[in-house]
Order: structure tokens, then C-alpha cells, then sequence
């Protein structure tokens, strides 16, 4: 059975960092794009960054820009958010997914499997 479990979560001053870690199980990753969303209360599913499968290409929503950082580690089969200088509107529910390709130019397409999300709160 494959899986895309979601950890690092929490509750974070403003100003603060967090680090999520999205782990895969059942099947290799590491030729697919990874990719990163969210979803803050009452609002659309938002796309945050997409990594390619080695590495080489990210991608960045406008709001994380300089903020976020995207990695991965294909032999862990794991892929991480690095998160700093949080802010209040950072709060949501996040969500990584693998992508059919090794990069797409339109990341909120072509994923075939999801994670089930963890909760980052930002206070003010």
C-alpha cells in the first residue's frame, strides 16, 4: 500500500521555523516530483513548492518566497519543508503529493497520490 505520511506540524510563535517531513512508503519516489500544498481554514487548497525528482528544479508560491525551502532525500524516500520566519497566515493544514512526472511545469496537476496533512498554527 502506498503512502505519503505528513509530520512536524505544530504550534509556532510568529517569526518561528518549523521543519515538515512527508515519508513514502510502498513505492520509490525518487523519480517523481514532490510537491507541497495547503489548505487554511475556510479557504482553497493553495500550492505551495514542488521539488523535481533529483532535486535540481524547485518551485515557490509567491507567499513563501525567501521564506521556505524545499528538499529531498530520494533514499529515504522523503521529502522536506523548511519553514522560517512563519507568520500568521502560514496557519493551515499541509499536504505533500507525488506527481505521475519527474517535473511539471504546472504543479496542481497530474498527482497521483496524497498525504493525509499536518496542522502548522502560527500565532501572533
Amino acid at each position: 500500500q502506498v503512502q505519503l505520511v505528513e509530520s512536524g506540524g505544530g504550534l509556532v510563535q510568529a517569526g518561528g521555523s518549523l521543519r515538515l517531513s512527508c515519508v513514502a512508503s510502498g513505492r520509490s519516489f525518487s523519480s517523481n516530483m514532490m510537491v507541497w500544498f495547503r489548505r487554511a481554514p475556510a479557504q482553497d487548497r493553495e500550492f505551495v513548492t514542488a521539488i523535481s525528482w533529483n532535486g535540481e528544479k524547485t518551485n515557490y508560491a509567491d507567499s513563501v518566497k525567501g521564506r521556505f525551502t524545499i528538499s529531498r532525500d530520494n533514499v529515504k524516500n522523503t521529502v522536506y519543508l523548511q519553514m522560517n520566519n512563519l507568520k500568521p497566515e502560514d496557519t493551515a493544514v499541509y499536504f505533500c503529493a507525488a506527481a505521475a512526472l519527474a517535473w511539471n511545469d504546472n504543479p496542481s496537476v497530474g498527482l497521483n497520490y496524497w498525504g493525509k496533512g499536518t496542522l502548522v498554527t502560527v500565532s501572533s
